[in-house]
């Protein structure tokens, strides 16, 4: 019997080892065979009973065998690529029992591949970087920083600066600007998100046609969730759930004067503001199908910087007072997204689930009794409202419009067409949550709209549209996989992510 590797295209009629690109460890004399029929002394003999492995390393193109789990050393080097496992049997009646991984082996296979595994990431640490230390240091500590700046974690952002003696490139507020967006797309709360978009950065969202329409398909996805302010103003609210959202425009009559309410709608379509609603309309100058929004702006605010109104709408004098202290109030412990941020899924030691983005006391999104009440187990669609699912069904009516005149302007687009289709699927079941379709409402989905809309708004202040610290790290992944692609063995040992913790 001979056990080892043969190359496609050698003849199955004769023990493995006897011909060229074969290779074998026969069970009758215990030599190795290395594409000839003169052996090699190698190993003991073996016969029934005994198990026999075979191991090829592709590290460094060798193969070894073992015997009843014990290692016999190197039988064969500088091996070609691509060959298979060869069992050769003589003798009428000889059975073997192939395991290639379904069962436990006998060598501890393990202890090998963690012996190689330090190997290979001691020769990534000894790797030669000589007089360029420091220039290397300032290049990997810009950026980290510019990663950062990128997310909108201020704060950090500015300490490691102080630190390391970088330079952020970009302004304070022009992040924090962008994070109180990401911040409103990743709570659900899309159209006020594209409002302060047209606000802060006029004409982004324009000459990207298609970053607007993946955005307004999300809105209306939310609007389904209940979550978009488009819906959600018409669910009555007491006045102390009205001002467990912070972020909400406020009511109070006083607010009048330094508060202007933009409503955009379609013909006839009523919109509102925290439950009111308003048959006023103001005149949109972009090119596209309006789509309508609800939110409020400080007038106040300079161009570069949008604050939102945190008052109860039902106290005048209170909400008279924040108004003229709004701005004060804005701190950095409020813009800082990393302050109490918390991953998708349950926070330990709580009964708050934290959702994407979301966060809890002072953030824009409070989470207070009555809306815990609201949120019973059984969800409804647009909240079980039934002028929120007109509207929503409205606003549907509009996207498709837009859609329309896209693909006037710019043909065809199946990308669109996917996005419109799933969106307004949703509208097809009793339980838009558990449906074919239905990952489309899980809040992870966010992320990806989040991030191309805060990539767009960095490409148009010409800053980079991804860090560059992703960038690097997107590089070596892929030089991993063409690695692994043209059977460099040692690949499998160097995961970027060893690296990143």
């Amino acid at each position: 019997m001979g056990i080892g590797l043969s190359a496609q295209g050698v003849n199955m009629n004769r023990l493995p080892g006897w011909d060229k690109h074969s290779y074998g460890y026969h069970g009758d004399d215990g030599h190795s065979f290395c594409s000839s029929g003169t052996g090699q002394p190698y190993g003991p003999t073996f016969t029934t009973g005994d198990v026999i492995g075979c191991c090829v390393n592709l590290i460094n193109n060798t193969c070894f065998y073992t015997k009843n789990g014990h290692s016999l050393g190197i039988a064969f080097t500088d091996l070609p690529s691509n060959l298979y496992p060869t069992v050769g049997l003589q003798t009428p009646g000889e059975i073997v029992d192939a395991n290639f991984g379904q069962q436990p082996f006998v060598f501890d296979i393990e202890d090998y591949m963690r012996e190689w595994r330090a190997k290979i990431q001691s020769t990534i640490k000894r790797f030669p970087i000589g007089d360029r230390l420091g220039e290397w240091q300032a290049m990997l500590q810009n950026m980290v920083s510019s990663y950062l700046v990128h997310h909108g974690y201020c704060s950090t952002a500015t300490a490691f600066a102080r630190v390391t003696d970088t330079t952020i490139q970009e302004e304070q507020t022009s992040i924090k600007n962008r994070q109180r967006i990401q911040k409103l797309v990743l709570a659900g709360r899309v159209g006020e998100a594209i409002e302060a978009t047209q606000q802060l950065y006029p004409g982004l969202l324009e000459h990207n046609p298609n970053l607007l329409f993946m955005l307004k398909c999300r809105q209306f996805v939310e609007m389904v969730n209940g979550t978009d302010s488009e819906v959600r103003c018409f669910s009555a609210r007491s006045p102390r759930s009205q001002d467990s959202y912070p972020g909400s425009p406020s009511l109070s009559p006083r607010h009048g004067s330094s508060n202007s309410h933009i409503h955009s709608t379609g013909a006839d379509s009523p919109t509102c503001s925290n439950g009111v609603v308003s048959t006023k309309s103001k005149q949109s100058h972009s090119k596209y199908p309006t789509l309508s929004s609800s939110s409020s702006s400080s007038s106040s605010s300079s161009p570069s910087s949008v604050n939102y109104s945190e008052s109860n709408s039902t106290d005048s004098t209170k909400s008279q007072q924040h108004s003229s202290t709004s701005n004060q109030e804005t701190s950095d412990s409020e813009m800082e997204m990393e302050a109490e941020h918390y991953p998708n899924g349950v926070l330990e030691n709580s009964s708050s689930r934290i959702m994407n983005g979301t966060y809890k006391h002072e953030e824009i999104l409070q989470t207070d009794e009555s809306s815990m009440e609201d949120n019973c187990p059984q969800r409804q669609l647009c909240g079980g409202n039934h002028a929120a699912t007109e509207r929503m069904i409205q606003f549907g009516r509009e996207l498709q419009m837009l859609s329309e005149q896209l693909c006037r302007e710019y043909g065809k687009n199946t990308i669109h067409k996917k996005m419109l289709q799933d969106a307004f699927s949703l509208l097809a079941y009793s339980d838009p949550w558990n449906c074919p379709v239905g990952q489309q409402l899980d809040p992870i989905q966010r992320e990806p709209v989040c991030a191309a809309l805060n990539s767009a708004i960095l490409e148009s202040q010409n800053l980079p549209k991804q860090p560059p610290l992703m960038l690097a790290l997107g590089q070596a992944s892929e030089c991993l996989r063409l690695m692994a692609r043209v059977g460099l063995g040692s690949c499998s040992f160097a995961r970027v992510d060893d690296y990143l913790h």
